[in-house]
Protein backbone atom coordinates (compact mmCIF):
# COMPACT_ATOMS: atom_id res chain seq x y z
CA UNK A 1 0.00 0.00 0.00
CA UNK A 2 2.77 2.42 1.01
CA UNK A 3 4.88 1.53 -2.03
CA UNK A 4 1.91 2.09 -4.32
CA UNK A 5 1.25 5.54 -2.82
CA UNK A 6 4.94 6.41 -3.18
CA UNK A 7 4.90 5.48 -6.88
CA UNK A 8 1.79 7.62 -7.38
CA UNK A 9 3.15 10.68 -5.56
CA UNK A 10 6.58 10.63 -7.28
CA UNK A 11 5.23 11.17 -10.85
CA UNK A 12 2.94 13.89 -9.51
CA UNK A 13 5.93 15.70 -8.01
CA UNK A 14 7.89 15.37 -11.23
CA UNK A 15 4.96 16.77 -13.20
CA UNK A 16 4.67 19.70 -10.79
CA UNK A 17 8.40 20.51 -11.05
CA UNK A 18 8.25 20.26 -14.86
CA UNK A 19 5.31 22.68 -14.94
CA UNK A 20 7.24 25.16 -12.78
CA UNK A 21 10.29 24.81 -15.04
CA UNK A 22 8.13 25.59 -18.08
CA UNK A 23 6.45 28.50 -16.35
CA UNK A 24 9.65 30.46 -15.75
CA UNK A 25 10.58 30.89 -19.46
CA UNK A 26 6.98 31.84 -20.20
CA UNK A 27 7.07 34.56 -17.54
CA UNK A 28 10.38 35.88 -18.89
CA UNK A 29 8.98 35.99 -22.44
CA UNK A 30 5.82 37.78 -21.28
CA UNK A 31 7.84 40.38 -19.37
CA UNK A 32 10.08 40.93 -22.38
CA UNK A 33 7.06 41.30 -24.67
CA UNK A 34 5.46 43.84 -22.34
CA UNK A 35 8.74 45.76 -22.08
CA UNK A 36 9.02 45.91 -25.89
CA UNK A 37 5.36 46.71 -26.59
CA UNK A 38 4.78 49.47 -24.02
CA UNK A 39 6.62 52.14 -26.09
CA UNK A 40 4.73 51.05 -29.20
CA UNK A 41 1.43 51.23 -27.34
CA UNK A 42 2.32 54.69 -26.06
CA UNK A 43 3.06 55.90 -29.61
CA UNK A 44 -0.36 54.75 -30.81
CA UNK A 45 -2.11 56.31 -27.83
CA UNK A 46 -0.13 59.56 -28.07
CA UNK A 47 -0.97 59.81 -31.77
CA UNK A 48 -4.63 60.32 -30.81
CA UNK A 49 -3.85 63.35 -28.65
CA UNK A 50 -3.75 66.95 -29.76
CA UNK A 51 -0.83 69.24 -28.78
CA UNK A 52 -2.63 70.42 -25.65
CA UNK A 53 -3.50 66.92 -24.49
CA UNK A 54 -0.03 65.58 -25.32
CA UNK A 55 1.88 68.00 -23.11
CA UNK A 56 -0.61 68.39 -20.26
CA UNK A 57 -0.77 64.77 -19.10
CA UNK A 58 1.01 61.44 -19.49
CA UNK A 59 -1.64 58.74 -19.56
CA UNK A 60 -2.61 55.83 -21.75
CA UNK A 61 -6.12 57.22 -22.18
CA UNK A 62 -6.90 57.98 -25.86
CA UNK A 63 -7.21 61.63 -26.85
CA UNK A 64 -9.53 63.46 -29.21
CA UNK A 65 -7.07 64.71 -31.82
CA UNK A 66 -6.59 61.63 -34.03
CA UNK A 67 -8.26 62.94 -37.19
CA UNK A 68 -6.78 66.39 -36.72
CA UNK A 69 -3.30 64.87 -36.43
CA UNK A 70 -3.83 62.67 -39.50
CA UNK A 71 -4.94 65.67 -41.54
CA UNK A 72 -1.94 67.69 -40.40
CA UNK A 73 0.39 64.76 -41.18
CA UNK A 74 -0.68 64.23 -44.79
CA UNK A 75 -0.95 67.94 -45.59
CA UNK A 76 2.36 68.91 -44.01
CA UNK A 77 4.65 70.67 -46.50
CA UNK A 78 2.49 69.74 -49.48
CA UNK A 79 2.31 66.00 -48.71
CA UNK A 80 5.95 65.47 -47.75
CA UNK A 81 5.04 62.48 -45.57
CA UNK A 82 3.64 60.54 -48.53
CA UNK A 83 6.85 61.24 -50.47
CA UNK A 84 8.98 60.04 -47.55
CA UNK A 85 6.85 56.90 -47.26
CA UNK A 86 7.28 56.21 -50.99
CA UNK A 87 11.04 56.63 -50.64
CA UNK A 88 11.13 54.25 -47.66
CA UNK A 89 9.11 51.71 -49.65
CA UNK A 90 11.56 52.02 -52.53
CA UNK A 91 14.64 51.65 -50.34
CA UNK A 92 13.25 48.83 -48.21
CA UNK A 93 11.31 46.98 -50.92
CA UNK A 94 13.85 47.08 -53.74
CA UNK A 95 16.83 46.88 -51.39
CA UNK A 96 15.33 43.94 -49.52
CA UNK A 97 14.48 42.11 -52.74
CA UNK A 98 17.94 42.58 -54.27
CA UNK A 99 19.62 41.67 -50.99
CA UNK A 100 17.53 38.49 -50.75
CA UNK A 101 18.48 37.40 -54.27
CA UNK A 102 22.18 38.09 -53.66
CA UNK A 103 22.06 36.33 -50.29
CA UNK A 104 20.31 33.27 -51.76
CA UNK A 105 22.81 33.03 -54.62
CA UNK A 106 25.87 33.47 -52.42
CA UNK A 107 24.52 31.22 -49.66
CA UNK A 108 23.73 28.44 -52.14
CA UNK A 109 27.18 28.72 -53.74
CA UNK A 110 28.93 28.56 -50.35
CA UNK A 111 26.83 25.59 -49.24
CA UNK A 112 26.97 23.40 -52.36
CA UNK A 113 30.14 24.30 -54.28
CA UNK A 114 33.81 23.88 -53.51
CA UNK A 115 35.94 26.65 -54.99
CA UNK A 116 39.28 28.34 -54.39
CA UNK A 117 39.04 30.90 -51.63
CA UNK A 118 35.65 29.68 -50.44
CA UNK A 119 36.78 29.22 -46.84
CA UNK A 120 38.51 32.60 -46.83
CA UNK A 121 35.35 34.23 -48.17
CA UNK A 122 33.24 32.53 -45.53
CA UNK A 123 35.65 33.60 -42.77
CA UNK A 124 35.48 37.17 -44.05
CA UNK A 125 31.70 36.86 -44.06
CA UNK A 126 31.68 35.80 -40.42
CA UNK A 127 33.99 38.70 -39.60
CA UNK A 128 31.53 41.01 -41.33
CA UNK A 129 28.82 39.87 -38.93
CA UNK A 130 30.87 41.26 -36.04
CA UNK A 131 31.32 44.75 -37.52
CA UNK A 132 28.63 47.25 -36.40
CA UNK A 133 26.93 48.96 -39.30
CA UNK A 134 27.62 52.37 -37.77
CA UNK A 135 31.36 51.92 -38.34
CA UNK A 136 30.81 51.41 -42.08
CA UNK A 137 28.62 54.47 -42.68
CA UNK A 138 31.43 57.02 -43.03
CA UNK A 139 33.67 54.81 -45.27
CA UNK A 140 30.63 54.08 -47.44
CA UNK A 141 29.93 57.79 -47.74
CA UNK A 142 33.52 58.53 -48.76
CA UNK A 143 33.50 55.71 -51.32
CA UNK A 144 30.17 56.71 -52.87
CA UNK A 145 31.21 60.36 -52.82
CA UNK A 146 34.24 59.47 -54.94
CA UNK A 147 31.84 57.73 -57.34
CA UNK A 148 29.65 60.88 -57.38
CA UNK A 149 26.69 58.92 -56.00
CA UNK A 150 26.43 60.54 -52.56
CA UNK A 151 23.15 62.42 -52.24
CA UNK A 152 21.34 60.14 -54.69
CA UNK A 153 18.93 57.32 -53.95
CA UNK A 154 21.58 54.82 -55.09
CA UNK A 155 23.73 55.84 -52.14
CA UNK A 156 21.12 54.26 -49.84
CA UNK A 157 20.21 51.33 -52.09
CA UNK A 158 23.68 50.01 -52.97
CA UNK A 159 25.02 49.47 -49.41
CA UNK A 160 21.86 47.60 -48.46
CA UNK A 161 22.23 44.95 -51.18
CA UNK A 162 25.01 43.03 -49.42
CA UNK A 163 23.98 41.53 -46.09
CA UNK A 164 26.54 39.26 -44.37
CA UNK A 165 23.89 37.90 -42.04
CA UNK A 166 21.52 37.23 -44.96
CA UNK A 167 24.22 35.32 -46.83
CA UNK A 168 25.09 33.31 -43.72
CA UNK A 169 21.43 32.50 -43.07
CA UNK A 170 20.89 31.37 -46.68
CA UNK A 171 24.03 29.22 -46.53
CA UNK A 172 22.78 27.44 -43.41
CA UNK A 173 19.31 27.01 -44.91
CA UNK A 174 20.67 25.71 -48.24
CA UNK A 175 22.79 23.13 -46.46
CA UNK A 176 19.79 21.73 -44.64
CA UNK A 177 17.01 22.00 -47.22
CA UNK A 178 18.62 21.17 -50.59
CA UNK A 179 19.58 17.49 -51.06
CA UNK A 180 22.75 16.95 -53.04
CA UNK A 181 21.12 13.95 -54.79
CA UNK A 182 18.47 16.24 -56.27
CA UNK A 183 21.12 18.53 -57.73
CA UNK A 184 23.03 15.58 -59.21
CA UNK A 185 19.86 14.19 -60.77
CA UNK A 186 19.15 17.57 -62.39
CA UNK A 187 22.70 17.73 -63.77
CA UNK A 188 22.40 14.20 -65.18
CA UNK A 189 19.20 15.29 -66.92
CA UNK A 190 21.21 18.00 -68.65
CA UNK A 191 19.96 21.04 -66.73
CA UNK A 192 22.32 24.01 -66.60
CA UNK A 193 23.45 25.41 -63.27
CA UNK A 194 21.33 28.52 -63.79
CA UNK A 195 18.25 26.43 -64.51
CA UNK A 196 18.92 24.27 -61.46
CA UNK A 197 19.18 27.36 -59.31
CA UNK A 198 16.03 28.90 -60.79
CA UNK A 199 13.81 25.82 -60.95
CA UNK A 200 15.08 23.61 -58.11
CA UNK A 201 16.97 25.68 -55.56
CA UNK A 202 14.88 28.85 -55.32
CA UNK A 203 11.55 27.05 -54.67
CA UNK A 204 13.16 25.03 -51.87
CA UNK A 205 14.70 28.15 -50.31
CA UNK A 206 11.52 30.26 -50.27
CA UNK A 207 10.98 30.10 -46.46
CA UNK A 208 14.59 31.08 -45.80
CA UNK A 209 14.44 33.83 -48.41
CA UNK A 210 11.24 35.18 -46.85
CA UNK A 211 13.04 35.43 -43.53
CA UNK A 212 15.98 37.27 -45.10
CA UNK A 213 13.64 39.63 -46.97
CA UNK A 214 11.68 40.41 -43.82
CA UNK A 215 14.82 41.11 -41.80
CA UNK A 216 16.28 43.27 -44.56
CA UNK A 217 13.03 45.14 -45.16
CA UNK A 218 12.63 45.97 -41.47
CA UNK A 219 16.31 46.90 -41.14
CA UNK A 220 16.28 49.24 -44.15
CA UNK A 221 12.86 50.68 -43.25
CA UNK A 222 14.11 51.58 -39.76
CA UNK A 223 17.61 52.64 -40.85
CA UNK A 224 18.39 56.22 -39.92
CA UNK A 225 22.14 56.76 -39.90
CA UNK A 226 22.98 55.77 -43.49
CA UNK A 227 20.33 57.93 -45.24
CA UNK A 228 20.99 60.72 -42.74
CA UNK A 229 24.65 60.80 -43.79
CA UNK A 230 24.09 60.16 -47.49
CA UNK A 231 21.10 62.37 -48.33
CA UNK A 232 20.68 66.12 -48.24
CA UNK A 233 17.64 66.63 -50.48
CA UNK A 234 14.30 66.50 -48.67
CA UNK A 235 12.70 64.86 -51.69
CA UNK A 236 14.90 61.77 -51.22
CA UNK A 237 14.44 61.42 -47.45
CA UNK A 238 12.98 58.16 -46.07
CA UNK A 239 10.52 58.26 -43.18
CA UNK A 240 13.19 58.02 -40.49
CA UNK A 241 15.09 61.09 -41.65
CA UNK A 242 11.91 62.97 -42.54
CA UNK A 243 10.40 62.43 -39.10
CA UNK A 244 13.69 63.48 -37.51
CA UNK A 245 13.50 66.76 -39.40
CA UNK A 246 10.00 67.24 -38.00
CA UNK A 247 11.31 66.76 -34.46
CA UNK A 248 14.09 69.27 -35.11
CA UNK A 249 11.53 71.85 -36.17
CA UNK A 250 9.26 70.96 -33.26
CA UNK A 251 11.32 73.10 -30.88
CA UNK A 252 10.01 76.17 -32.66
CA UNK A 253 6.54 74.80 -33.36
CA UNK A 254 5.35 72.35 -30.65
CA UNK A 255 2.39 71.27 -32.80
CA UNK A 256 4.86 69.40 -35.02
CA UNK A 257 5.55 66.96 -32.18
CA UNK A 258 2.03 65.58 -32.56
CA UNK A 259 2.59 65.27 -36.31
CA UNK A 260 5.88 63.44 -35.78
CA UNK A 261 4.31 61.03 -33.27
CA UNK A 262 1.39 60.07 -35.48
CA UNK A 263 3.82 59.80 -38.39
CA UNK A 264 5.80 57.26 -36.36
CA UNK A 265 2.60 55.33 -35.59
CA UNK A 266 1.60 55.21 -39.26
CA UNK A 267 5.13 54.09 -40.20
CA UNK A 268 4.75 51.02 -37.97
CA UNK A 269 1.62 49.78 -39.75
CA UNK A 270 3.37 48.54 -42.96
CA UNK A 271 5.75 46.44 -40.86
CA UNK A 272 2.86 44.84 -38.99
CA UNK A 273 1.08 44.13 -42.28
CA UNK A 274 4.26 42.64 -43.77
CA UNK A 275 4.79 40.26 -40.85
CA UNK A 276 1.15 39.12 -40.93
CA UNK A 277 1.35 38.57 -44.69
CA UNK A 278 4.65 36.65 -44.78
CA UNK A 279 4.09 34.43 -41.75
CA UNK A 280 2.06 31.98 -43.85
CA UNK A 281 5.28 30.96 -45.64
CA UNK A 282 6.76 29.84 -42.32
CA UNK A 283 3.58 27.91 -41.54
CA UNK A 284 3.76 26.14 -44.90
CA UNK A 285 7.38 25.24 -44.22
CA UNK A 286 6.52 23.76 -40.82
CA UNK A 287 3.67 21.75 -42.32
CA UNK A 288 5.95 20.47 -45.10
CA UNK A 289 8.55 19.46 -42.53
CA UNK A 290 5.93 17.63 -40.52
CA UNK A 291 4.70 15.72 -43.58
CA UNK A 292 8.25 14.77 -44.55
CA UNK A 293 8.92 13.59 -41.03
Amino acid sequence: MTATMHRTIAPARRTSSQNRARLIPTIVIVIGAIYALIPVAWVFVASTKGPGELFNSFTFAPGSGLWQNLGALFTYSGGAYGMWAANSLLYAGLGGLLSTLVSASAGYALAKFQFVGGRIFFAALLAGLLIPGITLAVPQYLLLSDLHLAGTQLSVLLPSIISPFGIYLCRVYAQGSIPGEMLEAARIDGASEFRIFRSVVLPLMVPGMVTVFLLQFVGIWNNFLLPYIMLSDTNTFPLTVGLNSLLDRGSGSPALYSVAIIGSAVAILPLIALVLTLQRFWRLDLIAGGVKG
